[in-house]
């Protein structure tokens, strides 16, 4: 009888054994595979058991969490969805995440160990299997500036980038035609409804055209290639007439390059930024050289592959390697070259701020539900493209360019105010519509800092080819924006 018992329990034992060695393959060996598991929804219910936190835009929630009593429990909702999607992105418990919802995800969804009471015990809250409140996100964007440029564009297919250019603090960030990310928050029917709906638009309004779309920068562009031409010395006097003739040739080819104005034979580069001379900048770039202009560029923020705000941004791009037709008409914004408008707020921002380029950014702070402030952004120094001396040589032709030149529309009383036009050709033959840019910087005629830096790309479909200019159509759109930061 004992030698039964004694069977038994061996018996026993090992099937405790197995139930052991089960159970550690299942918790350590299978752990990851069985949470990623489609199947298995406790990390779902577990990450919607919860209020997520708050985006804040000058103080006030552009995001509220709401408790639908699902499965899902809380769902994210947004006020004023369309006028700030391009800088919340959405939360959805269908399709994930996307810019700030997705940067700060860990702040909002309370994971981030810096919101904790305890952030020196980083297992703190595996071990209790707790989760702190969702922290609060705050931003840099001003509401006036976010609304005169939603109200500029007025659902016209385009982008405007406004930033503060002593500080990179990005005050304007908006894409249109917009959509309302809350249609996009829960599950079910409706949601796949708004999305396949959303994402089969011809006019793609989920695009965040601000900082996820590349344009030809056009001679928004001749800025950079101004800037590039005094710091090589290629050019030693602004106001001196330059050695290129009309009609310019591409080098290498039969082929000239057209201007829209008169007077651009030998023209001053003052001149040639005033009145946007494409002979006169195409010829300086080759002058400088492809190593040069790339430099330059690239001191501006071109082809930074990095750039975090902390939504990552789209690289803007100038050719590295070019024959000298291809250099000048890339140093006109055309050919390869490509743009975000967020790139060209911050060619316009290292002009106004006497060439320092400040690091963009989005969000100011991250506090925890209680306000506690657990990180702070603050401003940083990001490239130096040109010297103090050539960014004030560029702002006089700015300026000029607004009081007399292309840039008129884009005048305001009583501030000083820098511009550049630009209309970019684009498509098979350019048989695209062009579009319209304007780049721009305001200051209030007695501050010592400017206020704000701009850049308006507007892609009308809609327009006449030769009514359609930066002049016209994105310059008085930058205008409304200049006028709200020099009233704030």
């Amino acid at each position: 009888m004992i030698r039964h018992i004694r069977h038994t329990a061996l018996f026993c034992l090992l099937l405790l054994i197995a139930l052991l060695l089960n159970a550690i393959r299942i918790q350590l060996v299978e752990a990851r595979s069985l949470d990623n598991n489609p199947a298995n929804r406790r990390a779902s219910v577990a990450r919607y058991a919860q209020p997520r936190g708050d985006i804040l835009v000058e103080g006030r929630t552009v995001t509220r969490s709401k408790d639908t009593g699902e499965l899902l429990r809380y769902e994210q909702t947004y006020t004023q969805g369309p006028l700030y999607a391009p800088v919340t992105g959405y939360a959805s418990q269908t399709y994930g995440t996307t810019l700030l919802e997705s940067a700060e995800d860990d702040v909002l969804s309370g994971t981030e160990p810096l919101l904790s009471p305890l952030p020196f015990l980083p297992l703190w809250h595996d071990i209790t299997r707790g989760r702190q409140p969702g922290g609060t996100v705050v931003t840099t964007i001003s509401a006036s500036l976010q609304r005169a440029a939603y109200e500029g564009l007025a659902g016209r297919r385009g982008a405007v980038a406004a930033i503060e250019p002593t500080t990179g603090r990005i005050l304007a960030l908006v894409s249109s035609p917009s959509y309302d990310p809350g249609r996009l928050s829960g599950t079910g029917s409706e949601v796949t409804a708004a999305w396949n709906r959303l994402t089969g638009a011809s006019t793609q309004p989920m695009l965040n055209r601000a900082i996820r779309e590349t344009y030809p920068p056009g001679s928004a562009f001749k800025i950079v290639t101004a800037a590039a031409a005094l710091e090589s010395r290629t050019v030693v006097d602004a106001d001196a007439p330059t050695p290129i003739a009309e009609p310019f040739v591409l080098p290498g080819t039969r082929t000239t390059l057209p201007n829209e104005v008169t007077g651009c034979h030998r023209a001053s580069l003052s001149y040639a930024i005033r009145w946007s001379c494409n002979s006169v900048l195409a010829g300086l770039s080759v002058r400088t050289g492809p190593a040069r202009m790339a430099e330059t560029a690239e001191g501006f923020g071109f082809n930074d592959t990095g750039l975090r705000i902390p939504t990552e941004v789209v690289p803007s791009r100038f050719g590295t390697r070019m024959t000298d037709a291809e250099l000048a008409l890339s140093s006109i914004g055309q050919l390869d070259t490509r743009a975000t408008p967020l790139q060209m707020a911050m060619v316009a921002a290292a002009v106004a701020n006497g060439g320092d380029l400040r690091h963009p950014y989005l969000v100011d702070r991250i506090t925890t539900s209680d306000g506690d402030v657990v990180s702070h952004t603050g401003e940083r120094p990001y490239r130096r493209p040109m010297s103090p001396a050539t960014a004030q040589q560029l702002r006089e032709m700015m300026t000029g360019a607004v009081r007399d030149g292309t840039g008129t529309r884009a005048a305001i009383p009583g501030a000083t105010v820098g511009g550049k036009t630009g209309t970019a050709q684009h498509g098979v033959g350019n048989s695209g519509l062009p579009y319209a840019w304007f780049i721009a910087w305001a200051q209030e005629e007695d501050a010592v800092r400017p206020a704000v830096a701009v850049a308006v790309v507007v892609e009308d479909a809609a327009a006449d080819r030769t009514d359609i200019s930066g002049g016209g159509s994105a310059a008085p759109i930058a205008r409304a924006v200049m006028e709200e930061a020099l009233g704030d």
